[in-house]
């Protein structure tokens, strides 16, 4: 039975349309700062680097890190 985890840096906006838009990096470093993250949203949207269906980057929404534990409790036998 394994074990894994991952952790993600879960980004979101909004677009020109007004819908959300996620970006989702895995594995982000070890201590990085709401404030470091926002500066980044902040240059995405100023750069308008992305553009979505309903346009372009117009706001950030919501910022979060996911940790995720995921147990396996099946394992096929093996031939």
């Amino acid at each position: 039975m394994a074990i894994t985890t991952k952790k993600v840096l879960r980004m979101t906006f909004t677009n020109a349309a007004g819908k959300t838009v996620t970006m989702t990096l895995d594995q982000p470093k070890e201590g990085i700062t709401s404030a470091e993250i926002e500066t980044v949203m902040d240059q995405i949207i100023s750069k308008d680097i992305f553009f979505t269906s309903g346009g372009g980057l117009v706001s950030k929404r919501d910022i979060k890190i996911v940790d995720t534990k995921t147990e396996d409790m099946y394992e096929q036998p093996e031939g």
